[in-house]
This record gives structure tokens, sequence and C-alpha cells, in this order.
């Protein structure tokens, strides 16, 4: 998400108007200046770093079906105990804002609890592990243009899944 240009404007008037009232004015309008770039380079980072979560939301949003795969419940993988099937785009749109929260870290001390795989059309768009049996290892976890990147999986997240479960 980019600011519009006006805000950038407004603020480097108010750095020029501030800074120009200063003894030195050259040299003091270059620390000024200096100042507002490594503040605004700093808040471009920050705001940068929630781009992996409007990545992924776009990647699923269009889905048609999720498919939830439930784990033995121990961390590992090679138990499925349940599958569900969820066409409903009310409870596939609950996953989709879920799924593009708050980054996390990954834990791969965690294990695998179980899998969304979201669907478009029968075929597979994103497939999602998520963790939250063991305390401290609520997450989701999925592969994005190459990478691995985590999101945390909420209170209210964990809850749907378990509903579903039933």
């Amino acid at each position: 998400m980019l600011l519009p240009p006006i805000i950038l404007i407004r603020v480097a008037f108010f750095v020029h108007y501030f800074c120009r009232f200063t003894s030195h004015y050259s040299i003091h309008y270059l620390c000024c200046m200096k100042r507002y770039l490594l503040f605004s380079s700093l808040f471009f980072i920050i705001l940068s770093c929630n781009q992996s979560n409007e990545l992924i939301k776009e990647q699923i949003i269009h889905s048609d079906s999720v498919a939830i795969n439930y784990f033995k419940g121990d961390g590992t993988m090679d138990s499925v105990v349940a599958v569900k099937i969820i066409k409903d785009q009310k409870i596939i749109s609950q996953f989709t804002d879920f799924v593009s929260q708050k980054n996390s870290k990954m834990n791969y001390s965690c294990g695998v609890d179980g899998s969304l795989h979201f669907f478009k059309m029968n075929k597979v768009i994103q497939d999602i592990n998520f963790g939250m049996n063991k305390s401290g290892c609520s997450y989701f976890s999925f592969s994005l243009q190459g990478k691995m990147q985590s999101t945390e999986l909420s209170a209210a997240a964990k809850e749907l899944i378990l509903s579903l479960k039933k």
C-alpha cells in the first residue's frame, strides 16, 4: 500500500518550511532532508512488511472451495484423521481474512496440525499448513513467490477450524 503523493509532498513542504527559519540554512536544510529521507524510508520499509499478506490474500480471495485436512494433532503430517470440503463463500472469506493477518516468525519445531487447500475450478491455487495445538505455535505457513511465509493463527481462526471438524 503506497501513500498518495500529496501526503509525501506535504511532509516535504513541512520539512522545508521548518528548516527555512533556522540558522545556517543550507547545512541545516540538508540535515533536515536527510532526516526526512531516513524516516520516510523506514516508513516505507514498515509498510512493505505487510505486502506478503496482501499477496496471499489476492492469491486466495477468488477461491470457490477449501479442503481442510486435520492431522493427528501431534505435529506430524503422516496421519489425516478428517477431511472437510467447504464451499460456503462466507467461510472461505473468513479463512482468507485469517490467513492474511499479521506476519509471524516461522518456528520449525512446532510441527503441523493440519492444512488448508484453496481451490478454484477444481485446481489447487494455494496450500497452507497450520499449527495450533502446542503453546506458542499458532500459525499459518505457506510458500509465496518461492519463499516460506507465516502469519498468526488467531483464536477466532482456531475456533473456526475446530468447529468445522465436527
